[in-house]
């Protein structure tokens, strides 16, 4: 079992990663080479793109989940996100966050690109 209350930073190491299929250190995980972390992708296709503020002292992003393709694609995808939107942003767990609320603006992006899109949350 997992404890819940892990330390994510060690001021003498730095961040401590953790595989997400594993729970482990990347250092020590077992699953496949060139797989850490990296489950297939798994989904129906579509790019769902919703707000959310919990856990962010009440600062609202906007989340893109669901977009298909090696880890480069996604980080140059939220690079383009982050140049339309005029903010910040970052790729979390295969998912892509966006500073502010930009659902509309990002919903628009992403169909002009090919992708299926559904506006998620209110």
């Amino acid at each position: 079992m997992v404890p819940t209350n892990r330390a994510v930073y060690d001021t003498d190491l730095g961040r401590l990663d953790r595989c997400s299929n594993c729970k482990r250190q990347v250092e020590g995980c077992v699953c496949p080479k060139g797989t850490p972390g990296k489950a297939a992708p798994t989904g129906d296709g579509i790019v769902r793109v919703s707000r959310d503020r919990k856990g962010r002292r009440g600062k609202t992003v906007t989340v893109v989940a669901g977009v298909r393709g090696p880890e480069g694609a996604l980080s140059e995808l939220a690079t383009t996100l982050k140049r339309l939107c005029g903010s910040g942003g970052t790729v979390v767990d295969g998912a892509i966050e966006i500073q502010g609320d930009h659902r509309d603006r990002i919903a628009a992006k992403l169909t002009e690109l090919g992708h299926r899109v559904k506006v998620a949350g209110g």
